[in-house]
């Protein structure tokens, strides 16, 4: 089998809107949660949220497409833009026909969604307009994608809720690998911060008032989060004899299903899906310096979560550097695997693994090293991110250092 490698990388977050900002912001510790600015905002009991602020499409999409692009695909093209600056690659002959997108979304155009149902529901309009179906099917951001560097191989989305882009990353590297694709753009977007999002996850009681802070014994929930970031996975003979620079190599992935309930995680499911991520990775356990971990914020995750650390890498579990960014960026839902592989790419790349911030009381359940509250330099060589989603469905990759 090809070894599969990442020659670019994309993002637009509430931290940053490029990766070297994201990646400062990972090492400041700066959290980008803070009050939340949309419609009907004051219909909500939960008025905070990771946002996008200051987004201006018209600075990046010609006036006659953003009636195509909801603001999902918005985040997804961008990020997709810088990535494949950074690859240097042109989709062109041959190439463009063994290469494809892969992105994962929850929501797709939610907002959209939400727009359209206020107009003919509550403002009584008796017609939309006629991009409504194109604009808010989840499909939407790979086609984008696709149409606009000429990606002429599989491409299409993955839908997994807080999975979705480690799902989306992990078939991916598996296309790659296998030689279905020379190069694919994977990752994932969500924009789902509007008052319908809000309102139905309201509805869970799994959201925090005041802030996100993960494995911590004051935890009171999580905090929604948007925006996106895309990859370039690439066969490494490719990548190599074009001379392209390798951020990481991508050199394993485990999904499993927990199939036991439709919100509440499994250990063994978790663990599972860890232990195949090594496996076929063929990473030991001691290899692994650093988890990006699911990491939400409510006691349910969190705990599970630790278990299943402490079940696969026994006494070394007390060694790890554990993260979770969604106290920084919030929670991505289907996005938020991709943003927070950017901290998995940072700690191999740069040796600064990011803090998991908010922490405060320690939980007993969590006997982790969370990398509490500020960032640290550590030189490591392989790294785990962890997705464990609603329905028990779990997808985790392996990274290593080149």
């Amino acid at each position: 089998m090809r070894r599969v490698v990442i020659t670019g990388a994309g993002t637009v977050n509430p931290l940053a809107m490029d990766v070297a900002g994201t990646y400062a912001a990972f090492a400041a510790g700066r959290c980008a949660i803070g009050p939340l600015q949309i419609r009907d905002v004051d219909r909500l009991s939960v008025k905070i949220a990771a946002q996008v602020h200051d987004w201006q499409p018209e600075q990046h999409f010609e006036r006659q497409r953003l009636p195509l692009l909801d603001r999902f695909a918005q985040f997804a093209l961008v990020a997709a833009r810088q990535a494949v600056a950074q690859s240097g690659l042109r989709f062109q002959g041959a190439l463009a026909d063994s290469s494809g997108v892969v992105l994962g979304t929850a929501g797709g155009g939610l907002t959209t969604t939400d727009d359209n149902y206020r107009s003919v529901y509550a403002e009584g309009k008796s017609r939309v307009h006629p991009f409504v179906v194109p604009k808010l099917m989840s499909s939407a951001a790979p086609s984008h994608v696709s149409m606009e560097f000429n990606l002429r191989g599989p491409s299409f989305a993955l839908s997994s809720a807080c999975a979705s882009s480690n799902h989306a990353m992990g078939l991916a590297f598996q296309m790659v690998r296998s030689g279905m694709a020379d190069v694919m753009l994977s990752g994932g977007a969500e924009a789902m911060l509007c008052l319908g999002g809000m309102k139905a996850w309201e509805g869970l009681r799994v959201m925090s008032p005041d802030a996100c802070r993960p494995f911590s014994l004051t935890r009171n929930g999580m905090v929604q989060g948007e925006g996106a970031a895309v990859f370039v996975f690439e066969d490494f003979d490719h990548a190599r004899a074009r001379g392209a620079v390798i951020l990481a190599e991508v050199a394993g992935f485990g999904m499993t299903s927990d199939a036991s309930d439709i919100v509440m995680p499994s250990t063994e499911g978790a663990a599972r899906a860890i232990t195949i991520a090594l496996q076929d990775a063929r990473l030991a356990s001691d290899q692994i310096g650093y988890i990006n971990a699911h990491g939400t914020g409510t006691a349910a995750n969190d705990r599970s979560e630790a278990a299943a650390i402490h079940r696969v890498f026994g006494a070394q579990a007390d060694r790890l550097m554990v993260s979770s960014t969604k106290s920084m960026h919030g929670h991505l839902i289907g996005g938020t695997g991709a943003v927070e592989l950017l901290a998995c790419l940072m700690a191999l790349q740069s040796a600064v693994i990011a803090p998991t911030m908010g922490f405060e009381t320690p939980d007993p359940e969590c006997n982790l090293d969370v990398v509490p509250n500020q960032a640290r330099t550590a030189r490591v060589e392989a790294v785990l991110s962890n997705a464990f989603a609603f329905g028990g469905l779990n997808a985790v990759l392996a990274l290593r250092r080149m």
